[in-house]
């Protein structure tokens, strides 16, 4: 069962605060600098980043410290903020309704390759090349705040560290195979990918729920995302022909049908064939006209168990990574939009590593990132293990053999 936290009411009161206290005076001068701000960098009094004896669970320990921090230490309303720790460590903290994923991810890349493999340090540390002199000092901001505001800046970080406090994050490198071993079973990695999250989630909770993968719609002007329902018919019937023990041959058969469901799903929603926007289109129109639809209501309210995410790769060309293999990125996550749900967000790096971040939330019982984040290893290594006997596709495999132009995979 699940107990999730009262719902955060903070937004009235806080509301009403700034309309009272910031709207003049010292505190609007102070809010409007950071406001007009293009970044928020935050130092952090935290060490963290893989070190000592438990890499896995610092690893753990550095995604929640960036989604949330202590939560009076991040600035949640800036487009970013970047996150400098105590020693040395960094990371990025996105406000997503400007953008999405695949920006922050590319500016995040550029910054850091430029930074390493560019710009460099010197012996002792510190960064080459001139100070420019002429950058203002920084100042220090100056604040009123009377003990009503200071009681609801308590009552609201009491809320705030409840919901932070219930967050599972579980990071881990999944290192038995990457893209390259997928892609010579003429698969599309995305597919594979998703195909094993499915099975991961019936073995984790017994059945299948309504999932949603981020599918960008660049190919239009001022394009966001679109949604891929990539729990399908196909996907389900595969999962359910290998636990209950179909032959192989079925099995193989299901897969493939599942895999080219999935792709066709989402070229539609890249092209702008999706629903789910359109369905979000209808529901702004029917509150604007003050239209009730029951269809609606139900398809709308229906939870997204399993979000997902996969953060594309962007800035391979600026370095090696067979050379440099500290510098792999994990990528980044977010939590659960479901209080019985789970997050996944996966990065696919180089040909041999994929990346994941899980979350879930402590106050449900059904739920657990660690036991989900197994599940997702295994049920990837069962669908290598029942394709690679394939005779057809281990001997393309053996041979190296390219794929053709058309079938280019997403």
């Amino acid at each position: 069962m699940c107990s999730p936290p009262p719902p955060p009411l903070l937004r009235v009161p806080w509301f009403q605060m700034r309309e009272q206290h910031f709207s003049s005076g010292i505190n609007k001068r102070s809010l409007d600098s950071i406001e007009r701000a293009a970044f928020f960098v935050t130092l952090d009094d935290e060490e963290q980043g893989m070190r000592g004896e438990d890499p896995a669970g610092n690893l753990d320990r550095y995604a929640k410290s960036l989604l949330h921090g202590k939560c009076y230490d991040r600035w949640f309303d800036k487009s970013f903020s970047i996150v400098i720790y105590k020693n040395g460590k960094s990371g990025l903290n996105a406000e997503h309704s400007w953008a999405d994923a695949p920006t922050v991810a590319h500016l995040w890349e550029y910054t850091l390759a430029t930074d390493a493999f560019q710009l460099g340090y010197t012996e002792d540390g510190h960064c080459k090349g001139d100070v420019d002199r002429s950058l203002p000092s920084p100042q220090r901001l100056a604040w009123d705040i009377p003990s009503e505001v200071q009681a609801q800046v308590c009552s609201s970080l009491a809320v705030a560290q409840a919901l932070a406090d219930d967050v599972d994050c579980h990071v881990f490198p999944f290192r038995e195979f990457g893209k390259g071993r997928i892609k010579k079973l003429r698969v599309s990695p995305d597919a594979f990918i998703q195909i094993g999250l499915q099975l991961a989630y019936f073995r984790d909770r017994g059945g299948f729920c309504l999932t949603y993968e981020a599918s960008m719609t660049r190919l239009f002007r001022e394009g966001r995302t679109e949604t891929v329902r990539s729990c399908s018919n196909e996907a389900s019937a595969f999962v359910e022909a290998l636990e209950n023990g179909e032959t192989e041959d079925q099995c193989k058969r299901l897969f493939r049908l599942a895999s080219e469901g999935h792709q066709n799903l989402y070229r539609l929603a890249m092209t702008g064939a999706g629903i789910d926007r359109h369905l979000f289109c209808l529901y702004v129109v029917s509150k604007y006209l003050g239209v009730e639809s029951p269809f609606l209501k139900e398809v709308l309210s229906e939870p997204w168990r399993l979000s997902t995410s996969q953060t594309p790769v962007q800035q391979m060309e600026l370095f090696d990574l067979k050379n440099h293999p500290d510098f792999i990125s994990l990528g980044g996550g977010f939590g659960p939009v479901a209080d019985d749900g789970y997050g996944v967000s996966y990065i696919i790096m180089g040909e041999d590593m994929i990346s994941f971040h899980v979350s879930s939330k402590y106050s449900c019982s059904e739920t657990d990132s660690h036991r989900f984040g197994a599940q997702i290893s295994k049920a990837l290594q069962d669908i290598m293990t029942l394709l690679s006997t394939d005779p057809k596709t281990s001997s393309s495999s053996s041979k190296g053999t390219a794929q053709p132009q058309s079938k280019k995979l997403f």
